[in-house]
């Protein structure tokens, strides 16, 4: 990948892209995230062409739920495995339980098997993500120079939301076309229309391409070049995952920037709910819901190329506070708009300040933990992540359930600005955060180093 030359005394904002082992790296990223959005709006329209809008509701809902279970139970074992272990053959395997999870889907729904099926075959790509998580998260300052890591990780971020906007997308797409294959067969003529047909029954291609996606990504990481380093005897025992739990307590800037994010999320989890107000509230069916999930990873996007050119070099604590009440103001307003163009707007602008908090977070997590806990760190992270992610899921399903979605919408931004306050009152100290590209683990105070 040729990449333009930085100015003269100018940070390169593009030193990530020339490391060849980084661009496998986010490769295999990009399609894990892709495919797993196409699953996500695959399944969840078959929800909604399944059941009336509130037996969806719950059933997307619990969808978040049976994929968020196994990375709750197996996270902490997968951060063991990332420390003891070689951390890309540790990924390789993993990503190898999701094929055949992702396989097991498309099965399953071309056989048209019970609903109880599909929740079966998420639980295995859950588990293979679980596992495998701790590695990737781990593996990356193992591939990047400490001085640029924290631009690798606004380009992962990126990779992550362009294939936040072209899944679902594509998956969009790809039920639309399934959900009208009957009025194009009949366009096309009985021979083309009869493949129509039978190829796009129940948005198989959706479900095919995930297993092409995650079979690609697994090769990309086999392609990564890397010597993992020396590790010592690491027993898999509690008193070790003790110490990396130990050491997020003891951390205050970790616990503070990844609870922040946990209960921020939790509680603005509108995403889960597009589904309904693209077909319900919005009007606008399985291809406006692309446009709309979309909407809000465009606006990470430019966030992210904003960050890259321009880092956090002042106040990032600051930042990362401000994006946060910035993100439940802006759910509030997705929350009551019935506008398709407000609604867009309010999403891209939800995007953008969650990307800020998506760099802050992942850049402290890994630059204050030493090479040899990052593993378990880096579990413990994921728990918060998928607590905030896919719990979030099921209290916005839930909510919306009993309540309708615009109740569940709203009342999680106000609880994620509530949050928000919360916090700075408990931690203080995520103010004082200042440049990303400075921080180490030598520069932590003093009582957070106890024992």
């Amino acid at each position: 990948m040729s990449m333009p030359p930085p100015a003269a005394n100018t940070p390169d904002p593009y030193a990530p892209w020339r490391i060849s082992n980084f661009r496998r790296y986010a490769f295999s990223w990009f399609l894990m995230m892709f495919s797993k959005h196409v699953e996500f709006a695959a399944v969840s329209f078959h929800f909604v062409n399944l059941y009336d809008k509130k037996t969806a509701a719950f059933a997307i809902g619990v969808m978040a739920l049976v994929q968020a279970i196994p990375v709750m139970l197996l996270a902490i074992p997968g951060g063991q495995l990332a420390d003891r272990f070689d951390r890309r053959v540790i990924l390789i395997s993993t990503i190898g339980v999701t094929v055949l999870g992702s396989v097991a889907l498309l099965a399953v729904i071309v056989l048209e098997a019970p609903v109880l099926w599909i929740y079966g075959c998420l639980i295995v790509g859950a588990i293979g993500r679980a596992l495998g998580s701790p590695s990737r998260a781990s593996l990356l300052p193992q591939l990047i120079p400490a001085k640029i890591f924290p631009q690798a990780v606004t380009w992962n971020s990126t990779a992550f939301y362009i294939a936040t906007v072209t899944g679902p997308l594509v998956g969009g797409v790809l039920v639309a076309i399934a959900d009208v294959r009957e009025s194009l067969a009949g366009c096309l003529g009985p021979s083309l229309g009869g493949i129509l047909e039978v190829a796009f029954k129940n948005a198989a291609p959706a479900f095919a391409l995930l297993v092409v996606c995650r079979l690609t990504a697994m090769g990309a990481v086999f392609l990564i070049r890397h010597r993992a380093p020396p590790r010592g005897d690491q027993p898999m025992s509690w008193e070790s995952v003790a110490a990396g739990a130990k050491f997020v307590w003891r951390t205050k800037l970790i616990l503070a920037t990844i609870t922040l994010d946990l209960f921020a999320v939790l509680l603005g989890g509108a995403i889960y709910l597009l589904p309904i107000y693209a077909n319900d509230i919005l009007k606008v069916g399985a291809w406006g819901f692309g446009f709309l999930r979309a909407a809000d990873a465009v606006g990470a996007m430019c966030m992210a190329f904003c960050l890259a050119h321009r880092p956090l070099r002042k106040r990032a604590g600051a930042a990362l506070v401000l994006a946060i009440a910035a993100f439940g103001v802006w759910t509030i307003v997705f929350g009551v708009s019935e506008s398709f163009w407000l609604s867009m707007a309010a999403l891209f602008f939800i995007g953008a300040m969650d990307n800020i908090s998506v760099v802050v977070r992942h850049t402290l997590v890994q630059m204050l933990t030493p090479d040899e806990m990052r593993g378990r760190v880096s579990a413990i992270n994921g728990i918060f992540i998928v607590a905030s992610n896919d719990l979030g899921g099921l209290e916005s399903g839930l909510v919306a359930g009993l309540f309708g979605p615009v109740i569940s919408v709203v009342s999680g931004g106000i609880g994620s600005i509530l949050v928000v306050i919360g916090a700075i009152s408990l931690w203080p100290q995520l103010l004082k955060i200042g440049s990303l590209d400075s921080i180490q683990p030598a520069a932590l105070p003093e009582p957070d180093r106890e024992t």
